[in-house]
């Protein structure tokens, strides 16, 4: 079963490399504006479903155009990883998300100082396989369609020491937080600020590694069942 990293973060790469997993990664681009009043658990997990449907619409139009072209290499099933990371404020409302200029980093750091908020991170694997029935696509070549799918949300504290106007200066200075939720690093110069954390590490550098594992590990199991219904075939992965 072939697993594909739908995300560009350069973080949860290095964390599944250091799995010694074997993937491919492809981003996905999508609004990621939350809705008015939506929950913190709402918004992460429609937003890794979304990155999932957007995923399954991109490897359907690079299938198309193989076929098209008579250079499609069909694999037999496909995971589509996709992640969504945000800090929450004690309140479990407040969603922390990534800084647009520094006055907005400025303006969520001032509420973490000194205090606990969450790091929630959704993980959704999405099983998909070839299907030439009923298919939707131009020329009604094959299309992947969606078999399965999972999903787990976790949360881990994190506590910051009292942080100062310089202390914030030099850190937005430093480049490290414009890309990260919460305007943070914790596996980079941010790790000054973190006094104590409870839960798990992984979580927030970007992606609860080992919940994560456990979650592709059970998609595989499902995948090998899956196998052994006969009316059920599944021919295709994408390289």
């Amino acid at each position: 079963m072939k697993l594909i990293l739908a995300s560009g973060s350069p973080r949860r790469h290095e964390l599944l490399t250091r799995a010694q997993l074997d993937f491919t990664v492809m981003s996905v681009d999508i609004d990621e504006t939350p809705h008015i009043d939506e929950a913190p658990k709402a918004y992460i997990e429609r937003m890794v479903a979304t990155k999932a449907e957007a995923a399954v619409e991109q490897l359907n139009r690079a299938l198309n155009k193989d076929l098209n072209d008579n250079q499609a290499d069909l694999p037999e099933s496909i995971i589509i990883l996709t992640a969504d990371t945000i800090g929450v404020l004690a309140d479990g409302k407040t969603v922390l998300v990534k800084p647009a200029h520094r006055e907005d980093a400025y303006r969520m750091w001032q509420q973490m100082s000194d205090n606990v908020h969450e790091v929630w991170t959704a993980v959704q694997a999405t099983h998909i396989a070839f299907s030439s029935e009923n298919a939707s696509s131009p020329n009604n070549n094959p299309v992947l369609q969606v078999v399965n799918q999972q999903k787990i949300t976790e949360r881990t504290e994190v506590t910051f020491i009292p942080l100062t106007i310089e202390m914030m200066s030099n850190y937005w200075d430093s480049g490290e937080p414009a890309d990260k939720a919460g305007g943070y690093g914790i596996q980079g110069l941010g790790a000054a600020w973190v006094s104590r954390i409870n839960g798990s590490y992984t979580n927030v550098v970007g992606l609860p590694l080992a919940q994560t594992l456990a979650l592709i590990n059970k998609m595989q199991i499902n995948d090998m069942q899956l196998k052994e219904i006969p009316e059920i075939k599944l021919r295709l992965s994408i390289r």
